[in-house]
């Protein structure tokens, strides 16, 4: 179900799906109450928020599965799931989906580097064959269940190879099953321009920041035949300098009285989490209970 909503999302020609990352559950959470339509669990994420590791192949499926459980339990807002190079055999890519569709997850997406991968902007990137690629995407058709469920093809190839290279991988990963794909550190619009005329489904963009990607606007990239833009870190990577601000100045001034104004309050952080809801059922169980009926409320 929530791989038909994301396909109806994306099938929008106004305007490019904005995807957002989100890193827990409570980042799903405040990236629903604020209006956003499509959530993202990145490698990267997982690898830095959960395990306080780069992203360099050190997390495990079982990692990643769990912080996407804990997403889709607390959001119902479709959520793409990065699964890097599928954790290894073509029968881990089939678990990998298996897993993913238990989940509620709604898409992910598969990239052609080797497994010992690479973050998509850094140098040093090395690609398996393209027969290899198709493979794994045939491999991760296969497993699915849920027709619905979306599978989506990633390519380096642009920085490992070149662009041509980069076209044929892409044709060939559609030809062999995948719904979506996502060229990786494009660096011009004219590079989305000349996938989107080849192409036959719909195309992301990753709007990373400090990466080799211009931060294209949406009118940019709509133009261009974009049909996703993908914000995989924003929050992540705000919150982040948020915090450092926070330990830095406390250990300093002894008192956090002078940050006040940039944090969240306790009435704010309630109502994301419909608290007092909550705290009302239980008030209610607790009395019945005292009253000697246990029936749940």
């Amino acid at each position: 179900m929530r791989g038909r909503l994301f396909r109806q999302l994306v099938e929008n020609d106004k305007e490019p799906l904005s995807i957002f990352g989100t890193v827990n559950a409570y980042s799903s959470v405040l990236a629903k109450n604020n209006g956003v339509k499509s959530i993202y669990l990145s490698g990267s994420g997982v690898a830095a928020a959960s395990f306080g590791l780069p992203d360099l192949g050190f997390t495990k499926l079982e990692d990643v599965v769990e912080d996407a459980r804990r997403i889709t339990s607390a959001c119902d807002l479709p959520l793409l799931v990065d699964v890097d190079t599928g954790f290894g055999s073509l029968n881990s890519i089939q678990k990998t989906v298996k897993m993913m569709e238990k989940e509620n997850v709604a898409a992910i997406h598969i990239e052609d580097q080797v497994d010992l991968k690479r973050c998509g902007h850094r140098p040093n990137k090395k690609l398996v064959s393209i027969t290899e690629m198709q493979d794994r995407i045939k491999a991760a058709v296969d497993a699915r269940i849920d027709d619905d469920f979306v599978i989506m093809a990633r390519s380096d190839a642009l920085a490992v190879e070149n662009e041509e290279m980069l076209l044929e991988r892409i044709n060939s990963y559609i030809e062999v099953g995948a719904d979506m794909i996502f060229p990786e550190a494009l660096v011009s619009l004219d590079g989305y321009k000349k996938i989107a005329q080849e192409s036959s489904v719909p195309i992301l963009a990753n709007i990373t920041e400090f990466g080799k990607t211009p931060l294209f606007t949406e009118e940019q990239l709509h133009s261009a035949g974009v049909d996703m833009m993908l914000f995989p870190l924003s929050a992540f990577r705000a919150a982040s300098r948020a915090s450092q601000k926070v330990y830095e100045t406390i250990s300093k001034e002894g008192t956090q009285e002078s940050l006040l104004d940039i944090m969240q309050t306790r009435d704010e952080l309630y109502e994301s989490l419909d608290y007092l809801n909550f705290e009302k059922n239980l008030d209610t169980y607790l009395e019945n209970k005292e009253n000697g009926n246990d029936k749940e409320t």
